[in-house]
């Protein structure tokens, strides 16, 4: 039963940082909301036994929000 909340507990969180990564003006911020997206989909594919889709998720995470970061500096910070 309590693997079962904190996966409930994750999957609420995911839900959340997706409404506010669609909501957010700031782009920055963002992209670093969608950091802790990628992480707390990693833990939870950990909980289900996916280490190998966790690592996948986590490199992917890393290499997307880094590419995130750059585009960003490079262009407007701030949605219109």
């Amino acid at each position: 039963m309590q693997i079962f909340l904190i996966e409930a507990i994750l999957l609420l969180f995911l839900i959340a940082t997706t409404v506010v990564i669609i909501l957010e003006r700031d782009l920055l911020a963002a992209s670093v909301v969608y950091c802790g997206f990628s992480f707390c989909a990693m833990l939870l594919y950990m909980m289900m036994g996916a280490a190998d889709v966790a690592f996948t998720e986590a490199v992917i995470g890393i290499i997307s929000t880094t590419y995130f970061i750059i585009a960003i500096r490079t262009t407007d910070r701030w949605c219109k």
